[in-house]
C-alpha cells in the first residue's frame, strides 16, 4: 500500500485560500507596509492554518536575505529569568512578520568575537542583537565595521552610532536615592554586581553624582567579587549586619544577590524596613512574593525584548542608525 506525501504548502495554496492574487501574497510575506493591514492579516491567518513556512534557501537565494534574526545571548546565571522573558518580548514582536529567531547562547565569553564572526561568514542572519554590552564591546565594532545591522542591549562609548535600548541606570539610581532620603535614610551602600557592561559603570558614576548633591553619606561596595556568589552576599550581608558602623540603606542591581544579602542580614539580627531599607533592580515577580514590603524599580524585559527586535527590523530596513536609540524609564514600585 503506497503512501502520498502531503504537498508542501506554498503562495499559491495561500493565494487560493484568500482569493488574492500571487503578487498581494508574496508582497504580504515579504513585508507588505504598502498594503491595508486587513489584508496582511487576512494573509498571516491563512499561512498560519496551513503551516506556510517560506523556502529560506530559495529566499536567500532571491533576494539575499535569511529572514532570521540572531539572539546572541551572554549567559547571566545571576539574573533569574532573564532569558525566558527577553526572548518571549522579541518573539511578541516578530509575530507576524517575515522573520524567524536563532539563539546563539555564549556560554563562555573567552572568545566573544567568534559568534559573531560565525555570523558573518556564513550570513546566517540578517542582523543580530546582543545582551550584556561593554562601553567598547569588540562584537559591536566587528558588526559596525561590517556594516552589518546590530542592535545591543546596552550603550557603548564608540564615536560611531549604532542601534540601542538600554535600561536608564542613571535614573534608575536618582529614583532609588531620592527615596531613601525620603525614608529618613543617611547611610547608603550601593552593592552592584560588576558584570562588565557599560549598564554597571553609568549605575556606579550615577550614584556618586547623586550622594555628591546629597546631604547623606554614600559609598559603594568596591570589591564586588565578595557578593559574586550567592554564599558570598549572604556571608556579605551578615558582616553588614555585624558592623559598628553599618549602612541603613541599600541599592542593588540583582535580584539573586539582593535575597542573599537580605537572607545574610536576617541572620545577622537586622529587619527590613526596621534597621535598614533596601531598594533593588525588579525584572521578575519573585521579590515582592518574597518581601511584599521591599521597594523595588523595574525594569520590563517583556517590553525590553519587544523595544530590541523593532530596533533591529528597523535597521534592517534601512532607517538611519542615530534614530534607533531608545532607553527604557524605570517603573518605580514603592510598596512600603
Amino acid at each position: 500500500m503506497s503512501h502520498r506525501t502531503p504537498h508542501r504548502p506554498t503562495l499559491k495554496t495561500i493565494a487560493e485560500l484568500t482569493g488574492l492574487s500571487l503578487s498581494t501574497v508574496s508582497l504580504s510575506l515579504r513585508d507588505g507596509s504598502n498594503l491595508r493591514q486587513s489584508t496582511r492579516d487576512k494573509v498571516a491567518r491563512a499561512a498560519a492554518q496551513i503551516g506556510y513556512v517560506p523556502n529560506r534557501a530559495g529566499v536567500r537565494l532571491r533576494t539575499g536575505r535569511t529572514n532570521v534574526l540572531a539572539l546572541v545571548l551572554a549567559a547571566d546565571v545571576k539574573n533569574m529569568d532573564f532569558t525566558r522573558i527577553l526572548i518571549q518580548g522579541i518573539g511578541a514582536h516578530m509575530l507576524g512578520t517575515k522573520f524567524h529567531l536563532n539563539v546563539i547562547p555564549e556560554f563562555e565569553r573567552t572568545n566573544p568575537e567568534d559568534s559573531i564572526r560565525y555570523i558573518l561568514n556564513n550570513r546566517s542572519a540578517d542582523g543580530v542583537i546582543l545582551t550584556h554590552t561593554s562601553a567598547r564591546d569588540s562584537r559591536v565594532q566587528l558588526l559596525m565595521d561590517a556594516g552589518f545591522p546590530v542592535v545591543s542591549h546596552g550603550r557603548t562609548e564608540f564615536y560611531s552610532p549604532h542601534a540601542f535600548h538600554d535600561f536608564h541606570a542613571e535614573r534608575y539610581v536618582e529614583l532609588a536615592v531620592e527615596r531613601l532620603v525620603q525614608k529618613g535614610r543617611r547611610r547608603l551602600l550601593l552593592a552592584a554586581v560588576d558584570n562588565g557592561t557599560t549598564n554597571y559603570s553609568n549605575t556606579v558614576n550615577a550614584f556618586n553624582r547623586v550622594i555628591a548633591r546629597s546631604n547623606v553619606v554614600g559609598e559603594v561596595l568596591q570589591d564586588s567579587s565578595v557578593i559574586d556568589s550567592t554564599d558570598g552576599a549572604r556571608d556579605y550581608g551578615q558582616r553588614l549586619a555585624r558592623s559598628a558602623d553599618r549602612y541603613d540603606a541599600i541599592i542593588c542591581n540583582n535580584e539573586l544577590t539582593t535575597l542573599a544579602i537580605v537572607s545574610g542580614l536576617q541572620q545577622g539580627g537586622l529587619t527590613l524596613g526596621g534597621e535598614y531599607d533596601l531598594i533593588c533592580k525588579q525584572t521578575t515577580d519573585i521579590l515582592p512574593v518574597l518581601y511584599p514590603a521591599m521597594d523595588t524599580i523595574a525594569e520590563d524585559l517583556f517590553a525590553t525584548g519587544k523595544e530590541l527586535a523593532r530596533l533591529l527590523i528597523d535597521s534592517i530596513a534601512g532607517k538611519d542608525v542615530a534614530t534607533l536609540q531608545t532607553l527604557h524609564e524605570p517603573i518605580t514600585r514603592w510598596r512600603s
